[in-house]
């Protein structure tokens, strides 16, 4: 094999592939490689850990056609050393790849490209549609990071992806707190729900790019598509909580303020908080304030309020309060509403206006 490529455009492709390649595989070291397969259909990259893989195309010319792997990791690094623009040549011989430049070449052993597996893909998919990257990026993003960390219930280390009624949203909880984002779309969305680990969909959307994006599921299987390449990913099998009856539908005090002042508020009152990162957070309906206090016998105490719109009743509870501030970067709104369903209760959190964001958090004990 004997191709030239643009140092950027490669160096780009090598960052992007390698995200799916095994840190380290002792059972099949290929795992920890990019396959590099130059032939009719152009050149194309490919890595996989076996739960996600990714068939990504590149330009460049072909000079001989053939297959190669490399190690993921020092390509990479070998790519980010780059500078300035020009070409660079691959030349695959015996058991090396010559990389060479107009500043000099590199000599990099390769791996055994013939255990390489292939990319498992939805041969006959159960659902199908077409959504702008840029989208699913969103959807999945906004709400990731409330996964759990732990894969010990795989199913809340998950994103659900689902449609229906004109609408595909995003959901994830570790059942400290939820998040649910929706997006409307156009024309038919035939129902779906599926669980996508959510570092494979981390992964998947930052490759993704923001033009359409064809998806494609099966029972095991979900595949991104497009013009420049293809990403698969194993699905979780077990079912999803049904989080919607954690979701109050009565409450018993509402509040509205601006978000720059709970933010403001929220992050002082943190330097006070004790071990378990708790502050109080208060609907004092009579004051037409919500306070905030904390408590750090390390520290100090803090008690301060902020002014807001309230309804219902006084009431008292306590939270992480990072678990607070996290939805405050997803929430586009200057105004957002904090709807209290009681006392050991979950707390909603909104941005006014903005219909396709929420957010519940569980507060703790008092």
């Amino acid at each position: 094999m004997i191709i030239n490529i643009e140092k950027k455009e490669f160096s780009e492709a090598v960052s992007r592939v390698s995200r799916f390649a095994e840190r380290k595989s002792a059972t099949l070291p290929v795992l920890a490689g990019i396959a590099i397969v130059a032939g009719d259909d152009g050149i194309k990259l490919r890595a996989t850990n076996l739960e996600t893989g990714i068939d990504f195309k590149m330009g460049g010319t072909i000079e001989q056609p053939g297959v190669v792997a490399l190690p993921a990791v020092t390509l990479r690094e070998i790519t980010n050393s780059f500078s300035g623009t020009g070409t660079i040549k691959l030349e695959h011989t015996g058991d090396t790849v010559l990389i060479s430049s107009s500043a000099g070449r590199s000599a990099l052993k390769t791996l055994a490209y013939e255990d390489f597996p292939t990319l498992p893909f939805p041969e006959a998919p159960t659902a199908k549609f077409t959504l702008p990257g840029v989208s699913i990026r969103t959807l999945v993003l906004t709400v990731a990071g409330c996964a759990s960390p732990s894969t010990v219930r795989p199913e809340l280390a998950s994103v659900l992806l689902s449609a229906e009624g004109g609408f595909v949203k995003a959901v994830a909880t570790d059942s400290f707190r939820l998040a649910e984002k929706k997006i409307s779309v156009t024309g038919s969305v035939a129902p779906f729900s599926i669980l996508i680990p959510a570092k494979n969909a981390i992964d998947i959307v930052q490759t993704l790019p923001d033009t359409d994006v064809e998806v494609l599921i099966d029972e095991h299987q979900c595949a991104f598509s497009w013009p420049g390449g293809i990403v698969t990913t194993r699905l979780v099998t077990v079912p999803y909580p049904d989080y919607t009856q954690i979701i109050p539908k009565q409450f018993v005090s509402e509040a509205t303020l601006l978000r720059k002042d709970f933010e403001a508020v929220l992050r002082r009152t943190a330097i006070f908080s004790d071990s378990f990162q708790k502050i109080r957070v208060g609907f004092a309906t009579a004051d037409k304030k919500i306070a905030f206090s904390a408590r750090n016998s390390d520290v100090g105490e803090s008690s301060e309020s902020v002014p807001a719109s309230l309804s219902g009743e006084a009431i008292e509870l306590s939270f992480n309060h990072r678990y607070l501030a996290a939805p405050l970067s997803l929430v586009s709104s200057e105004n957002l509403s904090l709807s209290a369903a009681g006392i050991g209760r979950p707390l909603i959190i909104k941005g006014i206006g903005d219909n396709t964001f929420l957010y519940l958090v569980m507060p703790m004990n008092q």
